[in-house]
């Protein structure tokens, strides 16, 4: 999924609170803060974590997320088969149907993917379907029309695609909502205003019952939802709150039962409570420059600034909860080397910043350094301030914008120096961290541009499994974060959960900290 971080630790905080008068949580409902009021509802062009959890409890696409392994598991898609040579994948369809009444066909999924590429979407997310559907990179594009798209009805039950070469991920990757179905009936006849609460129709174990902005949005089991039997939650109460000390004092106090974000200063207190729980999680935490920008455009600069920031201390004595620094963008995985990067060595960011014509920081302008209002990304913020003052000499302006503008500006406009981001990957290949750099994507925010990486990024997607494929993205990576330091690296994520697993059951530790709703139930 993928998924743009929103708070500080971005991950599942599960947690069940005492059955007792006035408390949250009482039977099959559920109140969770999520950080933040969603961008959109539509799934063409939502682009975050906080959209993600509402997502799967609106809609389901072919497949899910296994609930323990990150990996596919069946959704709308009872089965499927891949073709000997790895590039067409066939699914069969369950019948399915929306909120409404109307059926959800292999046509349906074949007029919503259309919609995502369709250029005057501008779904951001677009990039994923032309990164596997044959054809779709055309279509999105705009140098071929939509029968381009190698993706077609067999019946009304049965759907076709062809890949552009053997993925081996490419089925974990169609739990995103990129490939979501959309209830394209209501869109045809509604437009854009098919996502107002009096217009929506949905297909997945909720449907929504009211939204009202800045104080939360509600849904209420589907009783439509092919799989109704088995959603045990009745109701899903989503909270927008941002600051990370308000929704963490309404936690301990029994007004929520998933917060999910914890704030620095409170880690220590958090750890020792019993229902603690932290894992490895397949993430990232990173500032990207705007390629655009002096002095950003000089990879002298972009390397100082990264070789002056000390991540072991970031993680020791800021963030405290059991990060792993990093100077690589893909966390590790089985079979993979991350790149090397370029580590903490003042002396030398010295000498490249110096050699750029900012000698100890002399003459250096103004910059300004953006990140979404959290507690935790300002901590960070502020301590790599104070690293690039003490170490360089220069000073970094920060100014953070609430969720939606921060993301118009970063994904949109492109107007700014350098920002903080996050990324969830949203499937278990290292992939998932770097095709969204390549120069035509619609997340590639800092404007980044290398037709060498651009060039092993759509290799590898042609190669079939192996180590081979493996050295290519290596030698992307690589390119991307040790030789033009487009990124800077800080830490890979840990899921932090504080959950109670002998009231709530189907959650799970997982690798890309997906907890679907429909698993999670009150024992």
């Amino acid at each position: 999924m993928k998924r743009i971080f929103s708070s500080l630790l971005l991950v599942a905080l599960i947690l069940s609170l005492t059955v007792s008068c006035g408390q949250a949580g009482k039977g099959g409902e559920f109140i969770i803060n999520n950080g933040t009021e969603p961008q959109t509802l539509d799934p063409s062009k939502i682009s975050g974590v906080p959209e993600h959890r509402i997502y799967m409890a609106l809609f389901e696409g072919l497949v899910i997320n296994d609930p323990k392994t990150s990996l596919a598991a069946p959704g709308l898609a009872e089965s499927w088969t891949v073709s000997n040579e790895g590039t067409t994948i066939t699914f069969k369809l369950r019948k399915s149907v929306w909120s409404d009444g109307t059926p959800v066909t292999a046509h349906t999924f074949v007029k919503s993917w259309l919609r995502t590429l369709a250029p005057e979407t501008g779904a951001e997310y677009a990039y994923m379907i032309t990164m596997v559907v044959k054809g779709a990179e055309d279509y999105n594009t705009g140098k071929a029309g939509p029968e381009a798209v190698a993706v077609k009805a067999l019946d009304d039950y049965t759907l076709q695609v062809d890949l552009i070469g053997p993925m081996p991920y490419a089925v974990d990757m169609m739990a995103h909502y990129a490939y979501a179905v959309l209830p394209m009936h209501v869109i045809e006849k509604l437009g854009d205003d098919w996502i107002k609460p009096e217009n929506i129709v949905c297909n997945g174990p909720f449907k929504l019952e009211e939204w009202k902005p800045k104080e939360y949005l509600t849904v209420v089991k589907n009783p439509k939802y092919w799989d109704a039997k088995n959603v045990k939650l009745s109701k899903i109460k989503f909270l927008p709150i941002d600051d990370n000390n308000t929704a963490y004092n309404m936690y301990k106090n029994g007004e929520m039962d998933w917060n999910t974000g914890v704030p620095l200063d409170m880690i220590d207190e958090a750890r020792v409570r019993p229902d603690y729980q932290v894992a490895p999680q397949v993430a990232t935490y990173y500032y990207i420059f705007n390629m655009t920008r002096k002095p950003f455009t000089d990879v002298r600069v972009r390397k100082a600034l990264a070789m002056a920031l000390d991540r072991q201390e970031l993680v020791t004595k800021v963030t405290k909860g059991g990060q792993m620094p990093t100077y690589a963008m893909v966390p590790p995985m089985e079979g993979y080397t991350p790149a090397a990067g370029n580590p903490f060595n003042v002396a030398e960011a010295q000498k490249l910043l110096a050699e750029a014509g900012y000698p100890n920081g002399k003459g250096f302008p103004k910059v300004v350094l953006l990140y979404n209002t959290s507690e935790g990304h300002k901590k960070i913020a502020e301590w790599a301030q104070e690293q690039w003052k003490k170490y360089l000499g220069i000073e970094v302006a920060l100014v953070n914008q609430e969720w939606k503008t921060y993301l118009d500006t970063r994904q949109n406009s492109h107007d700014f120096d350098f920002s903080r981001a996050g990324w969830v990957g949203d499937y278990l290949d290292p992939n998932t961290f770097l095709d969204m750099f390549i120069s035509t994507s619609g997340l590639n925010d800092g404007l980044y541009n290398n037709p060498q990486f651009d060039e092993l990024v759509k290799k590898a997607a042609t190669m079939p499994a192996g180590t081979e494929r493996l050295k290519v993205l290596q030698q992307a990576e690589e390119i991307m974060v040790t030789q033009d330091q487009h990124v800077i690296p800080l830490y890979h994520y840990v899921n932090i959960d504080l959950i109670d697993l002998s009231k709530w059951g189907g959650w799970y530790p997982n690798p890309l900290g997906i907890h679907n709703w429909k698993f999670i139930f009150r024992k």
